[in-house]
């Protein structure tokens, strides 16, 4: 961390005015300030993408020399020529050459037919699957990643352990007995709320620089307050402003969340587990289109974090991890889409990961009785990999037994 972000953070986020007001200025921001003046720790960053609906993986990892592909994909078949051909048998969709980059980078890693055991297309039941770990139980109390939480020790500084980027609550996975997680929209645009809710900063910066002589000292020190929070405010929108003309980034949401997750990386904030999502993959109808717009969106904005990370000198430290509840159907249906299936592939982006498809593809000839792909890899296996290897966190603990680790990471 540099000198002057150092400063910055000392400067603008150390006062205590933004703990002592009920701001939605986060006060994890604040508490970073208390670390600023050393090093970020160094430890290992999880980045979680979920891509919420269900994404088509054979349209995602393109099996374009499988008969079986041309067999049962009509109008939403990706010609072979079209396709980002990673070897003689698959290929990314043509929309995500920023994956195709990363994987001749080494710095992606495909592994295809990930899924579970009696898979369930529904998505809720599906996804609270995924985010408890627990396919057996309908346990809703906490989350694969809130467990962990509960079993780790704060982050240094006082910071949050986790934080959830996107409007709501955040999501199952990081629901926890003993560790809340904030769920904040953007850093952006921070607001600091009266009694009727949120009001301009500088509404409330006006009133908060009215000195009244005769205030007592409880509501003088409530004005003080509000003005060293409206000054952060103000301080923390600038920078970002500045860093902003100076990324490279799609304009896209996704895009924007993953630069404010680096800025906060780079900044010395110790959380170790990010978690976004992008939405929209319930393609039942007119596929196409929609479905390619995503794709490119999620190959754009993880594309350009990883090289903003790699600028930062950070990369090898932070491991970015995509996912969906299931994948779609082998067959398309009469709509010009794809209904819910089971098996489908999981990115692994960062500096450190075995780059490349990981495993084979699942068979189009060998399907289930629904015509769905069979899977061969259990996604608690890539969470026991993400737990053990990368956040240093044991995994039977987690998830409530051993699960045999994937080879996703080098070194």
């Amino acid at each position: 961390m540099t000198t002057n972000r150092r400063r910055f953070l000392q400067q603008t986020l150390g006062s205590s005015a933004l703990l002592s007001l009920g701001l939605s200025v986060p006060s994890f921001l604040a508490r970073a300030a208390r670390a600023a003046d050393s090093a970020a720790s160094g430890e290992n960053v999880l980045v979680v993408v979920q891509l919420s609906g269900g994404n088509d993986g054979l349209n995602t990892l393109i099996p374009f020399a499988d008969e079986g592909y041309a067999r049962n994909r009509f109008v939403l078949r990706i010609p072979a020529e079209q396709a980002l051909k990673l070897d003689d048998q698959l290929g990314l969709h043509p929309q995500m050459p920023g994956f195709r980059k990363l994987v001749e980078a080494s710095r992606l890693a495909i592994l295809p037919g990930v899924g579970y055991p009696n898979p369930d297309r529904s998505h809720f039941r599906s996804m609270d699957i995924w985010h408890t770990a627990r396919p057996e139980v309908e346990d809703k109390r906490d989350g694969w990643l809130g467990r962990c939480l509960d079993a780790s020790p704060r982050g240094a500084g006082g910071d949050v352990p986790a934080l959830h980027l996107g409007a709501g609550p955040s999501p199952l996975a990081l629901a926890s007995q003993h560790s809340p997680v904030p769920s904040i929209e953007s850093l952006e645009g921070f607001r600091l709320r009266g009694e009727g809710g949120a009001l301009p900063l500088e509404s409330l910066g006006k009133l908060a620089e009215a000195a009244r002589p005769d205030a007592p000292p409880l509501v003088e020190f409530l004005r003080q307050s509000a003005v060293h929070a409206y000054a952060s405010s103000r301080q923390v929108q600038a920078v970002l402003e500045a860093d902003r003309a100076a990324a490279k980034y799609p304009a896209s949401g996704l895009a924007r969340k993953l630069k404010q997750i680096a800025q906060l990386i780079d900044a010395g904030l110790n959380t170790r587990i990010f978690y976004v999502s992008l939405d929209g993959f319930d393609t039942h109808s007119n596929q196409l289109g929609g479905h390619a717009a995503l794709l490119g969106e999620l190959s754009g904005a993880v594309s350009a974090f990883v090289e903003d990370l790699a600028a930062r000198g950070q990369l090898d430290r932070v491991a970015v991890f995509c996912f969906s509840e299931f994948g779609r159907r082998v067959r398309e249906n009469a709509s010009q889409g794809t209904d819910h299936g089971t098996a489908a592939p999981v990115f692994l982006a960062g500096g450190r990961v075995r780059a490349g498809v990981l495993g084979t593809q699942p068979s189009l000839s060998d399907l289930d009785g629904e015509g769905d792909l069979k899977f061969h890899t259990d996604f608690r296996r890539v969470y026991a990999t993400l737990l053990d290897r990368w956040l240093g966190y044991p995994s039977p603990a987690v998830l409530g037994q051993q699960f045999e680790p994937v080879s996703l990471f080098v070194g």
